[in-house]
C-alpha cells in the first residue's frame, strides 16, 4: 500500500506545482493530460473493458481499507497484485492498447509526416469497380441475401485475410453474388477487398464489444463494427432479414444506404484525392431523408 501512497503523494505535488506556478509550459502539460485522461476514459466506454477497470478500481478500494484497518494478510496479497499492476493492465487492456496505438499510427498527421496518404487511382477503373459493387449490393438488398464486405485501407487486413479463403480477382457484381448466395461454400464470412481487388471470402471477423449496439442487429453487423473499432476499414453489409444495406466506419453503423450514397462513399474509398464530394454530406443527407 506504501505505493498507491507514493503515487498519491507525487500526483498531488505535481497538479499543486502546475496550478500555483502557471506557466505555458504548465498549460500545456495540463492540456495534454487532460486529453490523455479523456481519451483513456473514451476507450474504455461502452466495452467489457468498462467492467474491468471498475474491477481495478475496486481492487485498489480494497487495498487501501484493509490498509488502514490493518487486515495484514489481505493488505499483502492485495500489494502484491498491484506491484504487478503494468503487467496486468497491459495484459487485460491489450485490444484498447492496440486499438489506442492503431488510432495514433492512423492519425493525419503521422500520414503526412511519413508520406502515407492515400494515392489516387485511375478513374475509369475507379468508376467500374464502384458501379459493380453497387450493382452487387443492391442486388442483394432487394433478395434479401446476407452479405458483408470489408475494404481494407492504410491499415492491413492480413491477419484477417489469413482466417479464410483466399480468392485473388477482380471486382464483379455477379462474383460477389455468388460469393454470398446462401448455402455456397464461401457465404458465411466477410469479403475483403483490397486496393480494388477481390482478396479473400469467408473471413473471420472479431465482434464489437460495444454493450449500446441495438439487440435487433445480429452478429455479421456486430463484427462489421468490429472491424472498424480496431482498423481503420470500412465494412458495407447487407440485411438477409430487411435488406438494409449499413456502413460500418471508426466504429459507428449508418443504416438505410442506397445506390447513390453507396457511389459516393465508394468512390472516395477508392480515389480520396479526386472526390470533392464528401460522404459524411451524402450520409447526413440521407439520414435527414429517412427521419423525414
Amino acid at each position: 500500500m506504501n505505493q498507491i501512497r507514493d503515487i498519491l503523494i507525487q500526483g498531488s505535488a505535481l497538479f499543486t506545482n502546475l496550478f500555483q506556478y502557471p506557466d505555458w509550459r504548465n498549460i500545456v502539460d495540463i492540456v495534454i493530460l487532460t486529453i490523455l485522461i479523456y481519451q483513456v476514459i473514451k476507450l474504455v466506454m461502452h466495452t467489457r473493458s468498462n467492467s474491468l477497470f471498475k474491477g481495478i478500481a475496486a481492487i485498489l478500494l480494497m487495498a487501501w481499507a484493509a490498509d488502514v484497518l490493518r487486515i495484514n494478510a489481505l493488505s499483502w496479497l492485495l500489494n502484491q497484485i498491484i506491484s504487478m499492476g503494468f503487467l496486468v493492465i497491459v495484459i487485460v487492456f491489450q485490444p484498447e492498447l492496440r486499438r489506442a496505438l492503431e488510432q495514433l499510427g492512423r492519425s493525419k498527421l503521422l500520414r503526412k509526416v511519413f508520406g502515407l496518404s492515400a494515392k489516387p487511382q485511375k478513374e475509369e477503373r475507379v468508376e467500374q469497380s464502384v458501379s459493380e459493387i453497387v450493382r452487387a449490393l443492391t442486388s442483394m438488398s432487394r433478395k434479401k441475401i446476407g452479405a458483408l464486405i470489408v475494404f481494407e485501407r492504410q491499415t492491413g487486413l492480413g491477419d484477417v485475410i489469413e482466417t479464410g479463403t483466399r480468392v485473388d480477382a477482380e471486382i464483379s457484381a455477379p462474383l460477389i453474388e455468388n460469393i454470398f448466395e446462401p448455402n455456397t461454400p464461401l457465404h458465411d464470412g466477410a469479403m475483403i477487398v483490397c486496393s480494388r481487388r477481390i482478396t479473400a471470402a469467408a473471413c473471420i471477423l472479431q465482434l464489437t464489444d460495444d454493450n449500446t449496439i441495438s439487440r435487433e442487429l445480429g452478429t455479421r453487423h456486430r463484427a462489421a463494427i468490429g472491424i472498424t473499432e480496431t482498423t481503420d476499414a470500412v465494412s458495407l453489409i447487407v440485411s438477409e432479414e430487411t435488406g438494409i444495406i449499413s456502413m460500418a466506419r471508426e466504429g459507428k453503423l449508418t443504416r438505410h444506404l442506397d445506390a447513390k450514397s453507396l457511389t459516393i462513399l465508394l468512390t472516395e474509398l477508392f480515389a480520396p484525392a479526386r472526390n470533392t464530394y464528401s460522404w459524411r454530406n451524402a450520409l447526413r443527407r440521407e439520414g435527414n431523408r429517412n427521419e423525414a
